[in-house]
C-alpha cells in the first residue's frame, strides 16, 4: 500500500501504455485523478504517520520513502508538482455549487413551465382578430321595387375590423305588395366577414346617399350613418344597432327639397360634435339655400341662408374646401362652380355680425376673385361643368379641383385657383378615377369615354402633365359602369373597370372586340408595372350600378363590393345582389389577357410572383 501511495506521490503525468511515457496531453487529467486517490486513502486509513500505516506496519524496504531524520511534510501538504493539495472544504464547496446549479436550473424550468401556460391560457382566452375566411361571397338582398339611385358605403360597423355594407334600396314602388304594407324603402348593414344581414331600419323615401362619418373623432363614439333622401329626409343612424339617433324635421324644407347629399363641417355650435350643410332647392331653380345642422341632435344652427345664383347645367356641390391657410369654402353651383365662405354663412344664419375666430380666416387667392359688386359669391369656375372632385395634391397641404366638362378635363390649382393643365375630350360623363400610375407620385385619372356602338375607350391620363399614358378600346353595353382603384404599399395602384369578354390572344390592333354574346360582363384590372395585360377577376350576368373598394388593414387585402342588378321580367322586380370579392384572392386566379406583344415576353411564373407580392393600403386619393 505504501509503495501504491508513494508511486502516486511522485508520479506527475499519467503513461501512456502503447507508448510507455508520459502523454503531456492527458497531464492534468492524470493530476486530478492522482489528487483524488490520494484524498480517498488519506479518508480511509486515516493518514501516514512517521513513515508507517496505521496499523503500525514499517514501510517497504523498496519505497521511496525519505530517511527517518529528515522533515516529513504532512501528507495534506504534500503535492506532485510542488503545489498544495486541495483541501478538505474544496468537496463541500463542490457540493454548494452543484446545489446552487440545481436550483438555478430547476427555477428556470419552473418558470419555462408557467410562461407556457399562460401563454396557451392566453391564446384561448383571448380571440385572435377574425381572418377574412370568407372572401369571396354574394348575396340576394331580395327584390329591388325601383328608384334609379343606389347608394353603397364600407364601414366597419360591428367591430370586428372588416369593413362591413351599408346599402339602401325601394322594396316596392306603391308601399304595398300583394295586399302586405311595406316601407318604401330600407336601409340595410351587411356583414364584411360572410354578407350575413346586421341590421335593417325603413325608410320614409328612397335614399340619395348614405355615408358613415366620425362627427366625434377624439371621443371614440361608434360610426354614424348619415342618410340623404331623395325629397325631405335627412336621418343620422348608429351604425352598430341601426336605431336612428335624430332625423331633420321636413317642414324646414316647405318650400324646397334637399338636393344633394349633405356635408359635415367644423364644430360650429361647440359641442364637441362636428356639425353638417345641406343644400335645398326651391320651386325655382335659381333659390338655393343652405341649412347648417346641429351633429349631435340633428337641430338647424340657425335659420336658411337663400342664394340666387344663374346657371345652366347640373347641381355642383355642395363640397367643402379648406385651404392650407385653414380658410373653409363651401363650393356648388349650376353647370358652374362657385363658392362662398363659410364664415358668411354662418353669419347670415345667427344673424350677427361677428363669427368664432376659426372661421375668420381668409384665403387672399380665393377672396380676389369675389365679383365686382364684393357679392358674397366667388367665381371659380363658369364652363359647362359636369362634376366636380377634391383631390389631394401632391406638393402641399391641401386639394386640387379637378372639373369635367363638356369639352374635356381641368385640373385647377386649390391655393390659387389656377389651371395646371387642361384635355380636350368629349362625351365624358363617368367621374374619373384617381390612383397612382407613373412613377412621380402625383395622382392620375382614369377615364372611360364612348367609342362608337357597344364600344367605350379606357385610358389613362398622367396627372402632372395632362397627357394620355395609357389607352384601349374595350366592348361594353353597360351604361356608365363604374370604375374604381385600390393603392399598393409601393405608392402605385390597381384599376379596376367593366368590360365584356376579351380574347386572351394578342389581338392585331389596339381595339378589341367582345368573344361572347351581350350581357356577360367581366371586371378587368389593369396594373401599372404591366400596362400590356389585364387580369379578368370576374364576370357578372347583371347591371352593375356600384361598386366600391375597401381595405383589410390586418392582411393587407383590398376587398371589391359590387351592386347589381339582375334582369326583370314582366310582374316581377328585378333582384337585388351584392357581392364580395377578395382582391389578392382574385390576382392569383385571375385569366391572363394579352393586350399587344411585348418583348421579352412576361412570363407566367414572374407574373404570380409579382401578383403574390402585392399588399394594399389605405386610399390617399382625397382630403
Amino acid at each position: 500500500m505504501a509503495t501504491v501511495l508513494s508511486r502516486a506521490l511522485k508520479l506527475p503525468g499519467k503513461k501512456s501504455p502503447d507508448l510507455g511515457e508520459y502523454d503531456p496531453l492527458t497531464q492534468a487529467d492524470s493530476d486530478e485523478s492522482e489528487d483524488d486517490l490520494v484524498l480517498n486513502l488519506q479518508q480511509k486509513n486515516g493518514g501516514v504517520k512517521n513513515g508507517k500505516s496505521p496499523l503500525g506496519e514499517a514501510p517497504e524496504p523498496d519505497s521511496d520513502a525519505e530517511p527517518a531524520g529528515s522533515a516529513k511534510p504532512h501528507l495534506s501538504e504534500v503535492t506532485t508538482e510542488g503545489y498544495p493539495l486541495e483541501p478538505l472544504g474544496g468537496l463541500e464547496q463542490k457540493a454548494a455549487s452543484s446545489m446552487a446549479s440545481y436550483v438555478r436550473t430547476s427555477v428556470f424550468l419552473l418558470m419555462l413551465v408557467i410562461s407556457t401556460v399562460l401563454v396557451l391560457v392566453c391564446a384561448f382566452l383571448i380571440p385572435c382578430p377574425p381572418r377574412d375566411l370568407h372572401s369571396t361571397w354574394s348575396r340576394h338582398v331580395g327584390p329591388q321595387g325601383g328608384g334609379d339611385l343606389s347608394p353603397l358605403e364600407l364601414a366597419d360597423v360591428n367591430g370586428d375590423g372588416l369593413r362591413d355594407v351599408l346599402l339602401s334600396f325601394v322594396t316596392s314602388r306603391n308601399g304595398s305588395a300583394a295586399g302586405v304594407s311595406r316601407p318604401p324603402a330600407l336601409l340595410m348593414s351587411l356583414s364584411g366577414m360572410n354578407g350575413s344581414t346586421l341590421w335593417s331600419s325603413p325608410l320614409p323615401e328612397e335614399a340619395r346617399d348614405v355615408t358613415c362619418l366620425d362627427l366625434m373623432p377624439a371621443s371614440g363614439a361608434g360610426t354614424v350613418c348619415l342618410v340623404t333622401g331623395t325629397h325631405k329626409m335627412l336621418s343620422a343612424f348608429n351604425g352598430t344597432s341601426g336605431k336612428a339617433l335624430w332625423t331633420l324635421n321636413p317642414n324646414y324644407f316647405s318650400n324646397g327639397t334637399l338636393a344633394a347629399p349633405a356635408v359635415m363641417l367644423p364644430d360650429l355650435d361647440e359641442d364637441g360634435v362636428r356639425d353638417l350643410v345641406v343644400l335645398a332647392i326651391g320651386e325655382l331653380q335659381p333659390d338655393l339655400f343652405f341649412l347648417l345642422v346641429s351633429g349631435r341632435t340633428g337641430s338647424p344652427v340657425g335659420r336658411p341662408v337663400k342664394y340666387s345664383i344663374v346657371g345652366v347645367g347640373n347641381l355642383i356641390g355642395p363640397q367643402v374646401y379648406v385651404t392650407v391657410s385653414g380658410a373653409v369654402y363651401i363650393l356648388f353651383g349650376f353647370g358652374n362652380i362657385q363658392a362662398v365662405a363659410l364664415r358668411d354663412v354662418f353669419v347670415q344664419a345667427q344673424n350677427r355680425d361677428s363669427s368664432p375666430p376659426s372661421l375668420q380666416i381668409e384665403e387672399p387667392e380665393w377672396e380676389k376673385r369675389r365679383s365686382v359688386n364684393l357679392s358674397e359669391l366667388i367665381d371659380v369656375y363658369s364652363d359647362g361643368v359636369e362634376l366636380l372632385q377634391l383631390v389631394k395634391a401632391p406638393d402641399a397641404n391641401c386639394s386640387n379641383l379637378l372639373i369635367t366638362t363638356r369639352q374635356g378635363l381641368v385640373l385647377l390649382r386649390g391655393q390659387n385657383l389656377t389651371p395646371s393643365w387642361t384635355l380636350s375630350l368629349q362625351g365624358l360623363r363617368s367621374q374619373p378615377t384617381p390612383g397612382y400610375f407613373t412613377d412621380d407620385e402625383t395622382l392620375d385619372f382614369l377615364l372611360q369615354t364612348p367609342s362608337g356602338a357597344g364600344m367605350k375607350k379606357v385610358m389613362v391620363v398622367d396627372g402632372d402633365s395632362g397627357l394620355v399614358t395609357w389607352s384601349y378600346s374595350v366592348p361594353c353595353r353597360m351604361r356608365e359602369t363604374p370604375a374604381t382603384s385600390a393603392a399598393t404599399v409601393d405608392h402605385k395602384s390597381v384599376f379596376l373597370f367593366w368590360a365584356e369578354g376579351l380574347s386572351a390572344a394578342p389581338p392585331s390592333s389596339d381595339v378589341t372586340l367582345g368573344t361572347e354574346a351581350p350581357g356577360l360582363h367581366h371586371l378587368y384590372l389593369l396594373h401599372p408595372a404591366f400596362p400590356s395585360i389585364l387580369l379578368d377577376l370576374a364576370n357578372a350576368t347583371g347591371t352593375v350600378t356600384a361598386s366600391e373598394v375597401g381595405i383589410n388593414d390586418l392582411w393587407k387585402d383590398a376587398f371589391y363590393v359590387t351592386r347589381t342588378t339582375g334582369p326583370s321580367s314582366e310582374g316581377h322586380p328585378a333582384p337585388l345582389v351584392v357581392s364580395k370579392l377578395s382582391l389578392r384572392w382574385a390576382l392569383m386566379e385571375g385569366q391572363v389577357v394579352q393586350l399587344k406583344e411585348t418583348t421579352p415576353k412576361i412570363g407566367r411564373g414572374e407574373l404570380r410572383r409579382f401578383l403574390s407580392r402585392i399588399k394594399f393600403v389605405d386610399s390617399p386619393y382625397q382630403m
